[in-house]
């Protein structure tokens, strides 16, 4: 695995506000080390950026102003939802003779899958690999070749294997696959003009029902009305 060399100083006046930091360029953090006393510490946004946005894993060599170097990874970063700005990193200090876990970047390599040119949708569902290993045994980025992968066809975390790693996701997990296009079904013509007769059969029906109902009301006000006076006296 690679290393970087990267430049931190030490937080002595912590009630300066972080706010002021960021303003100055300096991103707030914190070293920590089971065993030992949590150091806080602001580091140059400039020098953190490339890190954080590298698609690899990397052990740093942490110089710090004052002080000597230490090993340690970046744990996690605080970033701000609008700007994306990091707001705040943790750095986990490592020792070599202690294996420790963490996230590792899977990469797809080998150009557009088999299955895919045949028209498959390809699907990438794991993103990083959870992983437990020596420092000295972290790989920078785990690589999958994707190319002779086919439609229904799938890599999931049983079909890898890693030296000296072991992996701590579940082995039924699916990593990538390839499924089959979308097909909308389209009607058959004959279907399509079966269900317009009946659209036209139920609308013309609907049409009757009005015509006759109007018609019998037009009867109705055409009855001769009854002449009003006496009835005729009887013989």
């Amino acid at each position: 695995m690679k290393e970087i060399t990267l430049p931190v100083e030490v937080r002595t006046q912590q009630k300066k506000k972080v706010g002021q930091l960021r303003r100055d360029g300096l991103i707030p953090g914190i070293f920590y080390l089971h065993g030992e006393e949590n150091v806080p510490l602001k580091v140059r946004e400039k020098h953190l950026l490339p890190l954080i946005r590298s698609t690899e894993t990397h052990i740093l060599n942490l110089t710090f102003s004052p002080g000597g170097v230490r090993q340690g990874i970046i744990r996690e970063v605080q970033v701000d939802p609008v700007t994306e700005r990091p707001l705040h990193v943790d750095f986990q200090g490592v020792r070599s003779d202690e294996k420790l876990t963490l996230e590792v970047p899977i990469v797809l390599t080998g150009g557009t899958p088999a299955g895919v040119r045949l028209g498959g949708i390809l699907q990438h569902v794991l993103h990083t690999l959870h992983i437990e290993c020596f420092p000295k045994d972290i790989p920078e980025q785990i690589e999958i070749n994707v190319s002779e992968l086919m439609i229904n066809h799938s890599v999931h975390v049983k079909d890898l294997s890693i030296e000296n790693v072991q992996i701590l996701n579940r082995v039924g997990d699916t990593i990538v696959s390839v499924i089959p296009p979308i097909v909308e079904k389209t009607p058959v013509a004959g279907e399509a003009a079966a269900e317009e007769a009946k659209e036209v059969e139920v609308i013309g029906k609907g049409k009757k029902e009005d015509e006759e109902a109007e018609g019998e009301g037009k009867a109705k006000g055409k009855e001769t009305p009854k002449a009003a006076g006496k009835e005729a006296p009887k013989k």
